[in-house]
């Protein structure tokens, strides 16, 4: 009986962490569609297209400080003593706000050479920067420590000081202004950090961070950008071989499954930090925890499609507008391309957790590769809705393989157990 009630307590222990993270992407995607709504808004269609290309640089800077600083320390240090966590998190935050402070000057100075509209836009947010990745520093730091509910009030501080921010820089009207007052207020969020773990970041150790986790970190660097990167490439190159209309399609149907990408974002946050404990506590149990989170995301996505699929045009019109026509017929592969995906990150969490970047790095490769290959390919043969197929048969395919990955790195793990954790 007491093991039955351990095994209940440990569970529904797992189930608050990963409510938590759910809350905390559901806090920092309303955050961020809220931005984009009101500086949409309040600034007009050009002015807008400037500040999209700063928050995109700044989704760039962010996969390179996750993979280099924040992805190693959720690998290596969850679920480990709290003296070992408190290192690792000083340096790691040090290594977010060392990143951000070198990447923000050559923003800055790229600003400063282009001049114009764009330039002033750039030079703001190289002074931000370092604020930015150190606020999400520290939601990976949380994660880590099994805090969900502080990384959950650190994005709500944020967003709370975000509201008197935008009402300032709306008054002045610039796109500096609004990346000033983003910035503004993240530095608000990022000190508060400081204040809830007691942890300063420690910038002299970030170098020695950056070496200690190099096994790790560059790996996961070229996974984090090739994922964005094919992304990108896949909506230039389709825009190309059918038109505009059709990347305007494409992003409907993605707005369309919106609610359930936001739910798999809450979720990535925390399921390497809860496969890394399983490892830990039951490493037998690993690839049966990894198996029920990826099929269960599998399902959801399908179960959302078909919701989608029964749900009225006059609707999906309100939602929208003209972009319903075109965005409906994409549902059913968006949704399987979604699936795809979903059962393949339950593989991808096993993996980090075992600390195999070596096949997480061949899998992530391998699945950008498809990606852009199976959506140009389909757009060449069937327009939008063969590029969307296309798509759904490229993660389909991915995800197989990243599967085998894993349980090579199972097999191999049983045969060679190797040290997960590593102490300062």
């Amino acid at each position: 009986m007491a093991t039955e009630g351990g095994k209940r307590t440990a569970k529904r222990a797992m189930v608050g962490r990963l409510s938590w993270g759910l809350a905390d992407q559901a806090a920092s995607s309303m955050t961020n569609f809220a931005v984009g709504l009101y500086v949409a808004r309040s600034l007009g269609l050009a002015a807008f297209g400037v500040f999209s290309l700063a928050w995109l640089t700044y989704g760039v800077v962010l996969n390179v400080s996750r993979g280099l600083a924040t992805d190693p320390l959720v690998v290596r240090f969850s679920g480990v003593p709290t003296a070992s966590w408190r290192s690792a998190a000083a340096r790691s935050s040090g290594a977010a706000l060392g990143i951000g402070t070198a990447l923000g000057a050559v923003c800055l100075l790229v600003g400063l050479g282009l001049g114009g509209r764009v330039g002033p836009a750039f030079v703001c947010l190289g002074v931000v920067l370092p604020a930015l990745l150190l606020q999400d520093a520290w939601r990976f730091a949380f994660f880590a420590a099994g805090a969900g509910q502080k990384a959950f009030a650190n994005d709500l501080v944020w967003g709370v000081a975000l509201v008197p921010a935008m009402v300032v820089a709306a008054r002045v009207g610039s796109v500096a202004a609004f990346v000033l007052a983003w910035g503004a207020s993240a530095t608000v969020a990022a000190v508060y950090g400081c204040l809830q773990s007691g942890i300063r970041p420690r910038t002299t150790g970030a170098r020695g961070w950056l070496r200690e986790q190099r096994d790790l970190g560059y790996r996961y660097l070229v996974e984090n950008v090739s994922l964005s990167g094919a992304s990108q490439l896949r909506a230039y190159g389709l825009g190309a071989i059918v038109g505009v209309g059709a990347v305007g399609a494409v992003r409907g149907a993605e707005l369309l499954l919106g609610p359930f990408l936001a739910l798999l974002m809450g979720l990535s946050l925390v399921t390497v930090a809860e496969a890394a404990r399983v490892l830990r506590q039951a490493p037998h149990r690993l690839n049966r925890f990894c198996l029920h989170l990826g099929g269960g995301q599998a399902v959801a996505a399908l179960l959302w499609g078909a919701a989608l699929l029964l749900m009225p045009d006059r609707i999906g019109e309100f939602v929208l507008g003209g972009v319903w026509s075109s965005a409906s017929e994409l549902i059913v592969p968006a949704t399987l391309g979604v699936a795809g995906a979903g059962l393949g990150s339950g593989a991808a969490a096993g993996l980090r957790a075992l600390a195999a970047a070596r096949r997480s790095l061949r899998s992530q490769l391998f699945a950008s590769a498809c990606y852009v290959i199976g959506g140009l390919g389909g757009a060449a043969v069937a327009g939008t809705v063969g590029s969307a197929w296309g798509v759904a048969a490229a993660t389909s395919i991915s995800s197989a393989v990243w599967w085998l990955q894993l349980r090579s790195a199972l097999r191999e793990r049983h045969h060679n157990p190797i040290p997960e954790v590593r102490t300062p």
